[in-house]
């Protein structure tokens, strides 16, 4: 699986309404509304490279709103979650 951030800038007067049409994507696993200079964040998982170019150009910026996207590609995903159960190995409950 891959997992895309993606940075995105919309009309400041419809971040809500963006948000949630970009949330119900079926690949778009959480939109963050954000301070800076992007507007929300998009998390974004996909089986390939490929998909990612279905997923972003071909539907989230076609939203009526969003003015700009910027998408960062991750390598490897690290979460407590996953610290969690590589600790636990071993160990009897």
């Amino acid at each position: 699986m891959i997992t895309a951030i993606v940075l995105i800038k919309t009309s400041v007067d419809r971040i809500p309404e963006i948000a949630e049409s970009i949330a119900a994507l079926d690949s778009v696993s959480e939109v963050f509304s954000v301070t800076g200079t992007y507007d929300l964040i998009a998390m974004v998982r996909a089986k390939a490279h490929e998909d990612l170019a279905e997923i972003i150009p071909g539907s989230i910026s076609k939203i009526p709103g969003v003015e700009a996207t910027d998408t960062h590609v991750a390598f490897r995903t690290y979460s407590q979650h996953d610290l969690e159960a590589a600790f636990a190995i071993g160990l009897d409950s």
